[in-house]
């Protein structure tokens, strides 16, 4: 085999094997994150206060359907990282091949469906009229790539099942890069407007999606596809769907959540909306540890699994757990006494309302991260053992924790209310996701000591 960076993650030290993995993929979380920063910056800055607004009004719209996407390609890869653990090789290219005709067919009807109806939506969600049509100008171009989107999330998914966390974000960066100077080049000389900066996030993605599949073709020979790789069988699509479905319609039944959240919040007015966009974009910053973490167990999982190891599992748990939680008191206490300073990157100094709401969003969810770690660590880690349908259910938790924020609290309560809506998701989350998980890892032990196969 040609030098990679796959690596088994079955055997070691389970804190350096998960510290190890997860680093890389955070240092990729983290430069995609001050991309997004700068895109954003670059947009209030250039395109005005309505166009920051509109792009932040798509927020909820973007995570429901791109969310899909990326947990359906993140549940096809879990058979290929179980398969890879099993050192079963022929039947993980056989799920690597069904995996692309799935995107294909998934890809090509969400570009449809999505693209006829996403004005529709924005106005349903009552976006602020003064930033409906940068919201639609963004959001229409967003949708149009999502075949991009699916190239990308597939490709590096299968990548990091096979323990290679460092590929796909060393790809991650360059595109990056690229987004920023696409994002200058379209808005500033180019004039393309809004348009531009979600034309330079697409073709940036594509990009990194190029950089994946040239990677697996020269450097992964075990993913060399036969044609007898191509031949379909019934029962690798209906475990992929199995997977893929439900990890999906996770992220879309959490993001309805955000989606009910976002209508109320724009019915506060687009000094609200501005308030929230900031939070979020500082918040998704701080968040970085939680999503690698994430990233990282659902690989960790699906190995260990694949390999029958599941003590080796239940102390990649706890140190996931001890990483979590170390990083949530520190979060909490630099967005407690700096919240500001880092929102003051989008707001003017003179914004006082605008800066004020976004620390409170701040502190009152970075008060929560422990919650939100556990979300994070449990969830991936319940679907990289095989049981998607789990974190739909999680999902539904979430949602109804959101919608009752939205439909009750926020207009008795105005915007203090709605920073209280994710701290809430996250903690009916995780009380249905640890003994879910409990639940799971008996349910495999059961079946591992009778000696029956996973599928």
């Amino acid at each position: 085999m040609k030098k990679t960076n796959i690596k088994d993650l079955t055997v070691g030290n389970p804190m350096s094997l998960i510290l190890g993995f997860a680093l890389s993929l955070f240092w990729g979380m983290l430069f995609q994150q001050l991309y997004n920063i700068i895109d954003t910056a670059i947009v209030a800055n250039f395109l005005g206060k309505e166009a920051y607004a509109g792009v932040g009004a798509t927020g909820a719209i973007n995570f429901l359907i791109m969310g899909f996407c990326m947990g359906v390609c993140n549940g096809f890869a879990i058979p290929v990282a179980q398969r890879f653990g099993a050192r079963d090789f022929k039947s993980m290219r056989k799920f690597v091949t069904h995996a692309i005709i799935l995107s294909v067919i998934f890809a090509a009807v969400m570009t449809v469906i999505v693209s006829l109806n996403c004005r529709q939506i924005l106005i349903g969600m009552k976006t602020p009229m003064e930033a409906l049509d940068y919201a639609y100008g963004y959001i229409i171009v967003i949708f149009l790539g999502i075949p991009v989107t699916y190239m990308y999330n597939l490709l590096s998914g299968i990548i990091r099942a096979l323990g290679d966390s460092k590929h796909p974000v060393q790809f991650l960066i360059i595109a990056s890069v690229v987004n920023i100077g696409l994002d200058l080049l379209f808005i500033v000389p180019l004039h393309m407007g809004i348009a531009g900066a979600a034309l330079a996030t697409v073709l940036s993605q594509l990009m990194s999606g190029i950089m994946c599949l040239v990677f697996i073709i020269r450097k992964i020979d075990i993913l060399k596809l036969s044609k007898e790789d191509w031949k379909t069988d019934r029962s690798h699509f209906t475990i992929l769907l199995n997977m893929g479905v439900p990890m999906g319609l996770q992220y879309s039944v959490t993001a309805i959540g955000s989606v009910i959240l976002q209508t109320a919040i724009n019915g506060l007015g687009i000094d609200a909306v501005t308030a929230v966009t900031t939070a979020q974009k500082v918040g998704m910053f701080f968040c970085i540890p939680f999503d690698a973490l994430g990233s990282t167990m659902a690989t960790y999982g699906g190995q260990n699994v694949g390999a029958k190891k599941l003590e080796h599992l239940q102390q990649g748990l706890v140190a996931a757990v001890k990483l979590g939680c170390a990083y949530a008191l520190v979060g909490f206490l630099i967005l407690y006494f700096f919240g500001r300073s880092f929102a003051l990157i989008f707001l003017d100094p003179g914004d006082v309302a605008c800066l004020d709401n976004a620390h409170l969003y701040l502190i009152i969810n970075s008060a929560f991260y422990i919650p939100l770690a556990l979300v994070n660590i449990v969830r991936f880690l319940i679907q990289g053992m095989g049981f998607s349908m789990f974190a739909v259910l999680a999902g539904v938790m979430e949602l109804v924790g959101r919608t009752l924020i939205a439909i009750i609290f926020i207009p008795m309560f105005g915007f203090p209310a709605a920073c209280f809506a994710s701290p809430v998701a996250w903690i009916l989350a995780d009380a249905f996701l640890i003994p879910a998980y409990i639940s799971v890892k008996n349910k495999l032990k059961r079946i591992f000591n009778g000696q029956v196969e996973i599928y």
